[in-house]
């Protein structure tokens, strides 16, 4: 199967959107001083519940991105 170049563009940009996106939340999660990811300076179940969605988000994203930067090379060798 072939993507179009806009599709591959938007896996790629997706992918990356992702990365940025969750990066900075992981960056956030850690910082939290409102109590609800660590109290007395153990993680609670709300981070490991969003740890486990930001690195579930990671994968995905990195997969998708991937499927994106193929069809933009897969394009390019046709053209």
């Amino acid at each position: 199967m072939k993507l179009s170049r806009p599709v591959s563009w938007f896996l790629l940009a997706f992918g990356v959107w992702s990365w940025f996106i969750w990066i900075t939340f992981v960056n956030n999660l850690i910082k939290d001083s409102s109590g609800l990811a660590f109290e007395d300076g153990e993680p609670t179940a709300y981070f490991w519940v969003h740890l486990l969605l930001a690195v579930v988000s990671f994968v995905l994203g990195t997969i998708i991105g991937v499927i994106g930067l193929r069809g933009l090379r897969a394009l390019r060798r046709t053209s």
